[in-house]
């Protein structure tokens, strides 16, 4: 056993105890919403999805299903959240969304967790819209977590920014210095047009 597949265990059993939890998802239904998104997630988030369920765990009990869940009228999944995000190819718009960066909690206001599934480790990001600044985007990243189970030990432990007593808050996170760079594009391959 792998050290992931130990805090796999742990967040399983931390899951359990929420009443928002989803059934996990199958092969097929992970493979379906891969060929959505245009891309493979990464190997720990494809195993929250597959080991522990299919949203409804996690900081604020708020992780977003992948797809959307039986009996449950949130149409809000992290594959529509990604899509949503993309400027269509032929826009004419300072808007971006990097590719490969799944909205995975929405945490109100705009702002939301999403885990960058290009990156070596799964680093969640933090985009904080009243950050940007004169149409620059870069602005509004930030990095939660240098890797998801960074940002799973921290949600376990109970010491995340977004608890109850917290003092560092959203702005004592560094920017996410990839941001200018994956920003760069105005439109993704495989965006709907």
């Amino acid at each position: 056993m792998n050290d992931f597949d130990d805090l796999l265990g742990r967040v399983a059993a931390e899951a359990a105890k929420s009443e928002r939890l989803q059934a996990p998802l199958t092969a097929l239904q992970l493979t379906a919403a891969e060929n959505r998104l245009g891309f493979r997630l990464h190997p720990h988030l494809a195993a929250l999805y597959r080991q522990v369920g299919n949203g409804g765990f996690g900081p604020e009990e708020s992780l977003l299903s992948l797809t959307p869940a039986p009996g449950s009228d949130d149409e809000t999944t992290v594959v529509e959240s990604y899509l949503d995000r993309l400027p269509p190819a032929d826009a004419d718009t300072w808007w971006s969304w990097p590719r490969g960066v799944v909205p995975v909690l929405d945490w109100g206001c705009a702002m939301v967790a999403a885990v960058d599934c290009l990156s070596e480790d799964a680093a969640v990001l933090l985009f904080e819209p009243n950050a940007i600044r004169d149409q620059d985007l870069s602005g509004a990243w930030f990095v939660d977590a240098g890797s998801l189970a960074e940002w799973l030990e921290v949600w376990l432990s109970g010491t995340g920014w977004y608890e109850d007593g917290a003092v560092a808050g959203v702005f004592g996170m560094p920017l996410w210095a990839d941001a200018a760079s994956r920003l760069q594009s105005k439109a993704h391959p495989g965006a709907p047009a």
